[in-house]
């Protein structure tokens, strides 16, 4: 990526990539701006399906890329963003929320990620990983 990236740049194509995603990113900056002029905090999911089965997905990279289609805003726009454990899916497998703040506003999504997560932890008995079921988390109760 950095070696296409670096003579994409230095072959012509500054304008035609680089400044075209440079325009993509700043409506997407702006839309996060007018989101948080409505609200302190987004929150929404961390994937768009549930976890799957470690090794499950490699012969398909296309899954792999899109697993995280909803992390990259964040990233895009430079605001803030943490996930919690949400909780388990039927097969057992872990589903995850995304809170994300305005710009230099880490602080706004921390009450309500520790609230959910309270909540949650109340209503599990204790942290999440205690009621998951694979062999190597067995050994942090030890």
């Amino acid at each position: 990526r950095i070696i296409l990236g670096t003579y994409a740049l230095s072959a012509g194509y500054y304008d035609a990539w680089y400044g075209s995603a440079q325009k993509v990113r700043t409506l997407i900056i702006e839309d996060f701006k007018k989101a948080f002029e409505k609200v302190d905090v987004l929150v929404g999911p961390t994937s768009p399906v549930t976890a799957f089965k470690f090794g499950e997905k490699t012969e398909d990279p296309m899954a792999m890329y899109a697993i995280d289609i909803t992390t990259i805003p964040a990233n895009l726009a430079g605001v803030p963003a943490m996930s919690i454990p949400a909780g388990l899916s039927d097969d057992g497998l872990p589903v995850g929320f995304q809170f994300l703040a305005p710009q230099q506003r880490d602080e706004a999504m921390y009450k309500p990620a520790a609230a959910l997560e309270a909540a949650l932890e109340e209503d599990w008995n204790g942290p999440i990983w205690q009621s998951l079921k694979t062999p190597w988390l067995d050994g942090l109760n030890k």
